[in-house]
């Protein structure tokens, strides 16, 4: 750990990860207030107090029309940090709050890192191609909010559950993601492909990822790359946002 073990310990068995999501998602959602004051909308149960599409689209919301019509593929990863509102923002963080650090736990901090991250952008991965479905089936065409990354992390402990033997966790982690699968459905407004895909990014990752083989120095690096590279992703998407709304 070339020294660093003492310093990275401290962070806690996550490595501060879950505070870093939940403080970063709350400045951003600030932000995207913030940036367009006039744009606020207040109806609705999820669209309370929530911020414009050009302001969510700035700060870089993913979906079919930010990834064709304008080319922003990387909003795949930072799309997952973005709120569309006063209560999605707070149903997801107490989510995170509850499933990053138990992920952590069985995982290890890299590895759960790796697998949210995953989780996340073949959620809007999925969210982005199934636009093109007919009718009902499609999704909308802008897509954001921390429940990709977090159905990945369901489908980390659903996987764990298969992997290890431990029922107790698979189970509680299949009544979680059910439940949430069925809120979705019922609610309007709520990215139902993202949230599949997301499951299914989170457990394909933790096949490789395997829970019963140690964490490595290697998944830290990649870790790190990826925290790198979602950070990248919404600075690329505010410069290249603000050049898209001066034209």
């Amino acid at each position: 750990m070339w020294g660093f073990a003492p310093v990275l310990s401290r962070l806690g068995r996550d490595l501060g990860f879950t505070q870093a999501v939940m403080g970063g998602c709350i400045i951003l959602y600030i932000l995207t207030l913030v940036a367009d004051p006039g744009g606020l909308r207040m109806g609705g149960f999820l669209n309370f107090l929530s911020p414009s599409t050009e302001s969510l689209f700035m700060f870089g919301a993913s979906g079919a029309i930010p990834v064709f019509q304008y080319n922003r593929w990387w909003t795949i990863l930072s799309a997952g940090w973005l709120h569309g509102g006063l209560l999605h923002i707070f149903f997801n963080m107490m989510w995170v709050r509850q499933l990053a650090p138990a992920t952590a736990e069985l995982y290890g901090a890299s590895r759960m890192v790796i697998i949210y991250t995953v989780g996340g952008v073949v959620g809007f991965l999925a969210s982005t191609v199934s636009f093109f479905l007919p009718g009902f089936l499609g999704s909308g065409g802008l897509t954001v909010g921390a429940s990709a990354p977090i159905f990945g992390l369901l489908g980390a402990l659903v996987y764990y559950g298969r992997r290890t033997g431990s029922s107790a966790v698979g189970e509680q982690a299949k009544s979680w993601a059910f439940m949430l699968f069925i809120f979705g459905f019922i609610m309007q407004g709520v990215d139902n492909w993202a949230h599949l895909g997301g499951f299914v990014g989170g457990y394909l990752a933790s096949r490789i990822l395997d829970p019963l083989h140690p964490e490595r120095l290697d998944h830290l690096v990649i870790a790190f790359a990826c925290l790198g590279l979602t950070l990248l992703s919404i600075g690329v998407s505010i410069v290249d946002g603000l050049r898209v709304f001066s034209r």
